[in-house]
C-alpha cells in the first residue's frame, strides 16, 4: 500500500473505538465524528505552505507566519461524508464545500451518481475528499476522478476506516492522491461492508436503518 497515512495518535485513536462500539449512541456518534476529523485535519493540513509577515503587536513588530498558497476546498461524499465537514471547517472556516452524491449499487457494489455542486473556483484549489468509510473504494475513486475532470490537480482523501482492498484501489485508480485515515481494518464482508469496521456510518449519524 503506498501514499497512506494511518494517524494513530492517542486521542485519535481512542475516540475511534468509542465511535465502533455499536451501543455509541446517535449523537455521541455525531460528536465523535466531528471530534476525530478535526483532529485528524491537523495532519491532512500539515504540509500546507506559510508566508512571512510582519505583525504589530500591544509592544512591538512580530516577524510571524500566516498561511499562503492555494486555497483549500472541502468535498464531502454524501451522505456519511457530511459528519465530517464540520470539524474541518472549525479548523479551516475559508474553505468552501462542495458536495458529491454517490450511494452503492446493492447488486454491482459500484458507485452510482446523483448529485454534484462544487464551488466555481475549484481548479484553483486543493481538494481534501472526505468519507467516513473507505470500502471497495469505488464510491471514492469516481468521485476523485470527478473532481480531477474539473481541473484539479491537488486532491486528498480523509477517511475514518479504510479496508485494504478500498487503499488499493485508490492506489490502483489515483496513484497521485495521498490518503488519512485513523485504521486500517483486515476486510470486506459479502456486501462490500468493512470488517470489523463501525457498521454504516451514514445510517449511525443520522440515525435512519
Amino acid at each position: 500500500m503506498m501514499n497512506v497515512f494511518v494517524l494513530d495518535h492517542p486521542l485519535i485513536q481512542h475516540k475511534i473505538s468509542l465511535l465502533r462500539d455499536k451501543n455509541t449512541q446517535t449523537k455521541e456518534f455525531r460528536e465523535l465524528v466531528l471530534e476525530i476529523s478535526m483532529l485528524m485535519g491537523y495532519e491532512v493540513t500539515r504540509n500546507m505552505p506559510l508566508k512571512q509577515v510582519e505583525i504589530e503587536t500591544p509592544v512591538g513588530v512580530a516577524k510571524a507566519n500566516i498561511i499562503s498558497g492555494k486555497k483549500l476546498g472541502i468535498v464531502p461524499i454524501l451522505r456519511a461524508g457530511l459528519g465530517m465537514v464540520d470539524g474541518l471547517i472549525k479548523l479551516l472556516p475559508m474553505a468552501k464545500v462542495g458536495h458529491i452524491g454517490l450511494y452503492r449499487d446493492p447488486e454491482t457494489l459500484g458507485p452510482v451518481e446523483y448529485y454534484c455542486k462544487l464551488p466555481e473556483d475549484v481548479s484553483e484549489r486543493e481538494i481534501v475528499v472526505v468519507d467516513p468509510m473507505l470500502a471497495t473504494g469505488g464510491s471514492a475513486s469516481a468521485a476523485i476522478q470527478y473532481i480531477k475532470d474539473k481541473g484539479v490537480g491537488s486532491i486528498k482523501l480523509m477517511c475514518l476506516i479504510a479496508s485494504k482492498e478500498g487503499i488499493e484501489r485508490i492506489n490502483k485508480d489515483h496513484p497521485d492522491v495521498v490518503i488519512y485515515c485513523a485504521a486500517v481494518d483486515e476486510k470486506l464482508n459479502d456486501h462490500g461492508y468493512i470488517i470489523p469496521g463501525l457498521g454504516d456510518a451514514g445510517d449511525r449519524l443520522f440515525g435512519t436503518k
